[in-house]
């Protein structure tokens, strides 16, 4: 089963850089892709919405949601699962960034940006202002494709899983009262 999944994420990547692959793509899929190493474009926000009383908390979320995230999903499962990236099993694909150094399933990239994002959405009063974060998260997604160094199903484990790590913070952080805390302040 996983010799298949693993043949079909190679289909699909192959595809993508055969429509896709272009100077101009390089340079976007370089430049999104290192906005969100180490969460830098996620935290940047935080901070923004933490200087506001009216979205202190929705900053405060985010934070919580990509710490455990990346806790659970870069710390551990990466570690448990070990799964070779694809840049290491095609060695002489040409690659345009470094190759990193830990394991594949799942793309912390993929999920911090989707708890990122999922954590917008479930805190802030004004959706329409989630919608951005979810295209930057999903261009982010797309990038690690992009650049040879996720499978589609990394990516796809990492989109559900920032998804639910996001959702179970959100709600744990409105049961203690941190969001009603964060009002008064």
């Amino acid at each position: 089963m996983i010799d298949y999944i693993t043949q079909i994420d190679f289909s699909i990547l192959y595809w993508i850089q055969d429509i896709f692959k272009c100077r101009a793509m390089d340079v976007l899929m370089w430049f999104f892709s290192f906005i969100e190493e180490n969460g830098m474009v996620w935290i940047v926000l935080s901070v923004v919405l933490i200087c506001f009383k009216k979205t202190r908390y929705c900053g405060f979320a985010v934070l919580i949601a990509m710490a455990v995230d990346t806790i659970l999903a870069e710390g551990i499962i990466k570690n448990i699962v070990c799964r070779v990236r694809p840049c290491y099993q095609v060695p002489d694909f040409d690659m345009i960034i470094t190759r990193p150094d830990s394991y594949s399933f799942p793309s912390n990239h993929s999920a911090s940006s989707f708890a990122a994002a999922t954590a917008i959405f479930l805190t802030i009063k004004r959706k329409v202002w989630s919608v951005p974060a979810f295209i930057l998260a999903g261009i982010i997604s797309f990038s690690r494709l992009y650049l040879f160094v996720h499978f589609p199903s990394d990516v796809i484990a990492g989109i559900i899983f920032g998804i639910l790590v996001a959702i179970v913070v959100c709600y744990f952080t409105k049961k203690v009262g941190i969001k009603s805390l964060l009002q008064k302040t």
